[in-house]
């Protein structure tokens, strides 16, 4: 056992035992985040923006007058749209702020509380439909308090130049994954079958269930990046390599928006996708019916698991013949794996003409968007712990992450605009947004290869 102050140096199947904590902290609230998400916008459009429910919603009326001064009269489809690319958006701006604070006033363990609280009772305000954009403001205030502090105390759980790092935030990834995969098939089934307030009660209790879980773990984890640095003395000024460090990821974050731009339609058009133009009868000796919308948002995170090994196992063999690629060429790799996803939709659209497509399409969809997102999320993580300055990680990491602030925000631009184009039209058009991030990363490999240590 540790002694107070000091992380328990205890291992589990080779690796700090806080990382099992940390990994089951982080599924509960990715189980909460994505069950929420999977009815959010199916919720807007199917029940709460229906003209018999929308007055009773508190600020609703001023939030679509602010968003039709911008972009014109919305009808409850682009409407619900704008408000998930404002959802999905904000809580990844908020980790900036989450950030800071930890780094400069509460430190990373303090500010998982805080956020862990904050989304166990937005998700519960949820249940209330007049509370539902404060709900919404209480969950992304939650989430950026959260989100960049759990994810440095990975990191912080090994040494410098400790290759177990990489490993570890592939581990973690599946834990992410293992929450989002169980989210729609529990709370997606719940809203759509019994009823939408039960499907935000069971991604509440998720959350409390992530909180008890850290409370639980915080004897197993390493000092504060902050309480360590207190001990060491005043902070020096950043040094040359250090601002180069910043500046690298900071370029590289300009064109990273765009993939998330694209792969955050799943919860939005690629539900309406489902919901209107797939053909979801499916017959099997066991079962046979009509699948759930809902259920497709969990077919990313199963394939997460089945996909992670495979390609842990060729980066082995690339890295044992000198080939493995870099960080930053692995993430240029995932963009164009996102847009070949889209280009399977635009061929699917294509061939389905007026009719429905077959779900066996949006299968083949997801199974090359989780390549791509597998060479793309998690090194994009690991890589900010080992580039980022030690006094200014947690910041970093939440810099990096408002990506998907920018990101979601044209996210739900994009997705205002599926009801007035061509379906095929549509995802040709993510495919060469996708495709575009990836080219400009690609460009950034050889010049900013030496800033970032040759990650």
């Amino acid at each position: 056992m540790a002694t107070p102050g000091e992380p328990d140096k205890a291992e589990l199947f080779g690796h700090p035992r806080g990382l099992t904590y940390l990994f089951t902290t982080e599924m509960w609230e990715r189980f909460s985040y994505y069950g929420m998400k999977a009815l959010l916008v199916l919720y807007m459009v199917k029940y709460l923006l229906l003209p018999e429910h929308m007055q009773s919603v508190l600020g609703l009326a001023s939030l679509r007058a602010g968003l039709e001064a911008i972009f014109g009269p919305l009808e409850i489809q682009p409407l619900s749209s704008h408000i998930y690319g404002l959802y999905t958006g904000l809580v990844y701006l908020t980790p900036v702020l989450g950030g800071y604070l930890a780094d400069r006033v509460l430190g990373q363990r303090r500010m998982v509380v805080v956020g862990a609280t904050l989304m166990a009772v937005g998700h519960f305000m949820m249940a209330f439909e007049p509370l539902f954009l404060f709900a919404l403001l209480v969950l992304i205030f939650g989430n950026g308090a959260f989100k960049p502090n759990i994810s440095t105390q990975v990191g912080t759980l090994y040494a410098p130049g400790d290759p177990r790092r990489d490993r570890a935030f592939s581990i973690f990834y599946v834990g992410i994954n293992l929450g989002a995969f169980l989210a729609p098939l529990i709370c997606g089934t719940l809203g759509e079958e019994i009823g939408w307030h039960y499907g935000f009660g069971a991604a509440g209790i998720g959350m409390a269930i992530g909180l008890a879980t850290y409370l639980y773990a915080t004897r197993t984890l390493p000092p504060d990046v902050r309480s360590r640095l207190l001990a060491e003395g005043p902070a020096q000024p950043f040094g040359r390599d250090e601002w180069r460090a910043l500046g690298a990821l900071v370029v590289l974050a300009l064109p990273v928006t765009f993939f998330w731009a694209t792969y955050e339609q799943q919860g939005n058009t690629i539900a309406l996708w489902a919901d209107g133009f797939t053909d979801r009868g499916i017959n099997l000796l066991i079962w046979s019916g009509q699948i759930p919308v809902t259920w497709f948002q969990a077919v990313n995170p199963f394939m997460i698991f089945a996909f992670t090994p495979l390609v842990l196992t060729l980066w082995k063999r690339q890295a044992a013949r000198g080939r493995e690629p870099s960080s930053v060429l692995k993430m240029a790799y995932g963009c164009f794996g996102n847009a070949a996803a889209s280009l399977i939709l635009f061929a699917a659209a294509y061939f389905a003409g007026g009719g429905k497509a077959s779900w066996l399409w949006l299968m083949a969809y997801f199974a090359v968007l989780t390549v791509g997102e597998l060479y793309f999320s998690p090194v994009s993580l690991s890589l900010v712990t080992k580039v980022a300055p030690a006094r200014a990680i947690s910041m970093m990491m939440g810099v990096w992450l408002s990506t998907s602030f920018t990101g979601g925000f044209l996210a739900g631009y994009l997705g205002s605009l599926w009801s007035g184009m061509a379906k095929a039209s549509f995802f040709l058009m993510l495919a060469v947004i996708a495709a575009l991030a990836g080219v400009v990363i690609l460009a950034f490999v050889r010049p900013l290869k030496p800033i970032l240590r040759g990650q």
